[in-house]
């Protein structure tokens, strides 16, 4: 089982707002699709909270796809199925036979930091496919808003992924956005600190889209 000191410093953060925006559906049984599941400590905190959904993690490293089953092992996790491979970048199609509207929900944890921007594209392209109407596209990580990044650790974070790779980096909100209007989903908000902002009130049958900060 591999080991990520950011997703042990962070996971209950984020358990507890997804836990607020599906609480409204917990009456039924969901169905979540993780991008980028890497080690697979998200996806089984998210399971042991969040027993009414059904995950399916995925990555492209057969080595955190390793950890993941490891983990599911080892937790005895009865709602998480076997990780699949997965490489979002590529057509919707292609996503490890996921057929179209068959997820509630879609969560993507600092997958965006760390892939080029085809890989952003896919993401909007497959999720506009794949989800359900009123089902939600959930995206974590750190931004940079309308070309600005802040603070000057941001900045420094930026700057070290483009030395990793050129294609990596903070992709800003604004694009993003687009990218999701583009593809029939509707921004509704940004949380930052598990406080929610609204952006836009919701008032169409699309799937949403909101970013954790």
């Amino acid at each position: 089982m591999l080991l990520s000191p950011q997703a042990e410093r962070n996971w209950e953060d984020l358990c507890l707002a997804l836990e607020d925006v599906l609480e409204e559906q917990s009456h039924r049984q969901l169905f979540g699709l993780e991008l980028g599941s890497g080690t697979g400590q998200h996806v089984i905190r998210f399971a042991q909270k969040m027993p009414f959904v059904t995950w399916q993690p995925s990555d492209i490293k057969e080595e955190s796809r390793d950890s993941i089953k490891a983990y599911i092992a080892a937790t005895h996790a009865k709602t998480v199925l076997p990780p699949v491979h997965l490489d979002a970048s590529e057509p919707w199609e292609k996503w490890a036979g996921l057929s179209r509207s068959s997820c509630d929900v879609i969560v993507a944890v600092n997958l965006l930091q760390y892939s080029s921007f085809k890989t952003a594209q896919g993401v909007f392209s497959g999720a506009g496919q794949i989800l359900k109407q009123n089902g939600l596209l959930i995206i974590y990580g750190v931004y940079a808003v309308n070309g600005t990044i802040t603070p000057n650790c941001n900045e420094v974070l930026d700057a070290e992924l483009r030395k990793m790779n050129p294609e990596w980096g903070l992709p800003d909100i604004d694009v993003l956005r687009q990218l999701a209007y583009g593809n029939g989903i509707r921004m509704e908000r940004i949380v930052s600190d598990v406080l929610w902002i609204n952006v836009l009130t919701i008032t169409y049958h699309q799937p949403q889209f909101i970013f954790y900060l």
